[in-house]
């Protein structure tokens, strides 16, 4: 066994990576409170080819040093765009054919794992603040919640993780065709 080098591994730069498909899923950070995990997140998206990242309310923007320092480069290949309300983000995305859900515990969402989707949907995936979750003025705009089973005492995890483990869910039930993304 030996570690892949960069060659081995067909990286592509930051160029080329903005031209090459994207799987149809934009992640929305609503009032983020960390910019370490806001550059997590911006690493993640790379590494999924995720469309791109809308910031929305306190959410820091590149180039805050703290977002630079996780997301390694992530921030020059990733597009992103910041809106400062949610709700004209979210209605922006319903406009566009997105299906709107938040990543959030709620009395009508289903677990990750039972999630339901059409092959290529136009998702937009909502996640909210690590304190208090999603904004409530856009419960209202979503189609739907999903949420991560969880069985220990807190029953949070962070926002940078969540969304590695729901972005990684989306892909392995292969709701999206994944032959344009093969190394």
């Amino acid at each position: 066994m030996k570690k892949l080098s960069l060659e081995e591994l067909n990286r592509v730069s930051a160029e080329v990576f903005k031209t090459s498909p994207k799987i149809p899923v934009v992640v929305v950070l609503d009032s983020i409170r960390s910019a370490l995990n806001v550059g997590s997140v911006f690493r993640t998206a790379d590494a999924f080819a995720v469309e791109k990242i809308i910031l929305c309310g306190i959410t820091a923007q590149p180039p805050h040093p703290e977002i630079l320092k996780t997301a390694i480069g992530a921030t020059e290949s990733v597009d992103w765009l910041f809106e400062k309300e949610i709700l004209a983000a979210a209605g922006q995305l319903k406009n566009e054919g997105y299906k709107i859900l938040a990543v959030e515990q709620t009395d009508e969402s289903v677990f990750l794992q039972n999630l339901k989707m059409q092959p290529a949907e136009k998702l937009a995936l909502i996640f909210g603040n690590e304190v208090g979750g999603v904004s409530d003025p856009v419960l209202p705009l979503l189609d739907g919640a999903i949420e991560i089973p969880q069985y220990g005492a807190k029953h949070s995890i962070n926002v940078a993780v969540c969304v590695g483990i729901v972005l990684w869910e989306i892909l392995k039930t292969n709701i999206l065709n994944l032959e344009n993304f093969q190394r």
